[in-house]
């Protein structure tokens, strides 16, 4: 990827609101979430988490950080909700 790719991809916004992902009426995670159970969301997120980390520094650099640092940021949450019985 270019650097112009690059900063064009950022521009997107590829990160917290991709645009292949509100074609629906809801956020893909948050239908995937609707039906995984408490388990399933952790291995989810960490799972992304590992993608994105292992593959920043031959794909998609920082963007990719970015990326890990969403889903962890997600996880963090989840786990909040998880401490206060709200899930």
């Amino acid at each position: 990827m270019t650097p112009d790719e690059r900063k064009r991809s950022i521009e997107r916004d590829n990160v917290n609101s991709p645009a292949h992902y509100g074609q629906g009426s809801i956020e893909c995670i948050e239908y995937i979430f609707d039906f995984l159970s408490d388990e399933e969301i952790i291995g989810y997120l960490r799972g992304n988490i590992a993608k994105y980390l292992h593959r920043w520094r031959y794909k998609n650099g920082i963007e990719d950080l970015k990326k890990a640092q969403w889903y962890l940021n997600r996880l963090i949450e989840h786990e909040e909700k998880v401490i206060e019985g709200r899930t």
